[in-house]
């Protein structure tokens, strides 16, 4: 309006600030620091409650000091860095006070001898098509290469584990998928107090298909 009427711009402006005024007084309890900021702004030095809702807390040619932003914008990297560090300080927390979940009942020493497990070499890994979290791996056992299924996929990329070599249970009955792969096998993980899977290995290579006693 001001190409045209400066002296309702004016009154329009005033009426702004007496409000701006007024919520300087109203949100002190609320936002003590960004109150006290405001009415620094407005060159308020005093202000009383009973002052609320009048629209004159400014006088004609009150002089305005210099006008600054009163909250900065957080932008969205700024509110997932507080949220990373909130979620590292919960994991540290969880970490220092873990305790291992109880031990198993007690079987006889003949029932650990039933499970076969060996080393083998993983020669192929892959993500398994429309299962996100399977991954199918290629594991030179000694004897025939074998195809073995494990739900790892959110824990390790497929890259990571060519070449490695890892603990399997070989004599697990096989396990078939609705879309047709068959597991020989399951390969061992260790499981975190997060819920992060951590597959075994060893210190030294050995022969694919040794033996673990």
């Amino acid at each position: 309006m001001a190409k045209t009427d400066m002296d309702r711009v004016a009154t329009i402006l005033n009426i702004a600030l007496q409000l701006v005024a007024n919520l300087a007084i109203a949100f002190e309890p609320f936002l003590p620091f960004s109150s006290e900021k405001l009415r620094k702004m407005l060159n308020m030095e005093t202000f009383e409650w009973n002052q609320l809702g009048r629209t004159d807390l400014l006088a004609e040619g009150h002089q305005l000091n210099k006008a600054e932003l009163l909250f900065e914008k957080i932008e969205d990297e700024t509110i997932q860095a507080q949220v990373d560090k909130l979620l590292a300080t919960k994991k540290a927390n969880e970490a220092a006070n873990y305790k291992a979940n109880p031990i198993k009942p007690v079987i006889a020493f003949e029932e650990f001898e039933k499970l076969d497990i060996r080393v083998g070499t993983v020669l192929e890994c892959e993500v398994v098509p429309k299962m996100k979290k399977l991954l199918k791996f290629k594991i030179a056992d000694g004897l025939e290469n074998r195809t073995i299924v494990s739900g790892i996929a959110q824990h390790y990329k497929p890259e990571e584990l060519v070449g490695k070599q890892v603990l399997f249970i070989a004599n697990l009955a096989p396990r078939q998928f609705k879309n047709g792969l068959v597991s020989e096998g399951m390969i061992l993980s260790a499981e975190n107090f997060d819920g992060t899977l951590a597959v075994t290995s060893l210190l030294r290579e050995v022969k694919p298909g040794s033996e673990v006693k």
